[in-house]
């Protein structure tokens, strides 16, 4: 089974983080439909099972990206807290993009060196 490149898994996963922060302003304004103004709860049932089906890939993808790119445990933890917090995975996708964390030749360029390290 091939797997895809570093590079395709960082898109996917700028991608999720996008459509994950969408899906909460969808199933927020669903709630909100169903619990404020209890006209409807057609919003909670759509947008529900998007947001989790968008939440378990982006999850996935942080998962790949942190054995792909050998993220620190702290970035790691950062990603998977920036889901659970509406809105959150974009502020994560950007602060770990300037911070060199969703680089792929860096990813590349660290896993030569450590591998030239140990004589490999």
């Amino acid at each position: 089974m091939k797997f895809p490149s570093t590079a395709t898994m960082i898109r996917v996963f700028r991608g999720l983080a996008i459509a994950e922060a969408f899906s909460w302003a969808a199933l927020l304004l669903g709630m909100v439909l169903k619990w404020v103004t209890r006209t409807t709860e057609v919003g909670v049932e759509i947008a529900g099972p998007i947001h989790g089906a968008f939440f378990i890939g982006y999850a996935i993808a942080a998962l790949s990206l942190w054995a792909m790119l050998r993220w620190p445990f702290r970035v790691a933890l950062l990603s998977g807290l920036s889901a659970v917090c509406p809105f959150a995975t974009v502020w994560f996708e950007r602060w770990a993009g300037r911070r060199g964390h969703l680089n792929a030749s860096a990813a590349a360029a660290s896993r030569t060196t450590a591998q030239e390290t140990a004589g490999v």
